[in-house]
């Protein structure tokens, strides 16, 4: 690798936590008071965190300690042995790390893969969503194929600017029949991705340019029936305390809203 990562438009947003290595989650909740759901202006917090046990767990705090070597220029002594889950159920699963420092754009190529490879269901929870042209087609070619996609993000945020460009993909999504809903109970801050009835993901990557190309971000894919059914119940859950939104909703805008839309809109590739 050729980047150093004190430039500073890349920035590590993992987050993981290693036991022993021999557990590991991954997810998207940070280290603080809001995470926990303290801060009254954000209200109840809602995140998605994956445990797991047995061989990806060494890939995981492999990813750790390159992370760890960059910021500290030393090793790390860890238990590197593979160990299987005692008790556990064996699932089908991979760590896929990604970065700027990767030949290619490995976070953009797997989320493009799983959208281009939906059949009946594709789901999406982000807490920002602000696609590409790609990603745009990609969408409405899944949309306009039959498949039920379907897109969450929180009522509130904490960036104006990922806000009113999320209202401006509302109009052109509903064109293809993809569905836009806004997370009304509290903050939602998961990033999952259910796709037809036995992949999902679950990590650290929104649905923006940034994640895609800019950040270091580590997703877990799961493929498993049994797992992606219980992924599917939580999102029915969330989609359950969230408000659909239409065309009509974003044309009844003012004049200002349209412009900070367009205007935000504008400014997407570096979000």
């Amino acid at each position: 690798e050729n980047l150093g990562r004190s430039q500073l438009n890349f920035r590590n947003h993992r987050k993981t936590v290693i036991v022993d290595g021999r557990t590991a989650w991954v997810g998207g909740i940070n280290v603080g008071d809001e995470y926990l759901g303290k801060d009254p202006k954000r209200g109840e917090w809602r995140d998605t965190f994956v445990r797991m046990r047995g061989p990806v767990v060494q890939s995981v705090q492999l990813t750790f300690e390159e992370d760890w070597h960059w910021a500290a220029k030393e090793g790390l002594s860890l238990n590197r042995i593979p160990e299987a889950a005692p008790g556990g159920v064996s699932r089908e699963m991979a760590s896929l790390p990604s970065g700027p420092a990767d030949p290619f754009e490995t976070c953009t190529l797997f989320h493009l893969h799983l959208i281009n490879a939906a059949q009946k269901r594709l789901w999406i929870a982000s807490p920002y969503f602000v696609p590409d042209e790609q990603f745009l087609s990609a969408l409405h070619l899944a949309a306009l194929r039959g498949v039920d996609v379907r897109v969450m993000v929180p009522e509130t945020t904490d960036s104006a600017l990922a806000n009113l460009s999320g209202w401006s993909f509302v109009e052109d999504l509903s064109k293809s029949g993809i569905r836009f809903y806004r997370y009304k109970k509290g903050f939602m801050h998961q990033k999952v991705m259910l796709v037809d009835d036995e992949t999902c993901t679950v990590g650290t990557a929104n649905f923006d340019n940034r994640s895609f190309r800019l950040n270091f971000e580590l997703t877990i894919a799961v493929f498993d029936q049994s797992f992606s059914g219980q992924v599917a119940q939580m999102l029915e859950r969330d989609l359950s305390n969230s408000r659909l939104v239409g065309a009509q909703e974003v044309k009844e805008k003012g004049f200002w809203w349209h412009f900070g839309m367009r205007s935000a809109r504008i400014m997407s590739p570096v979000q």
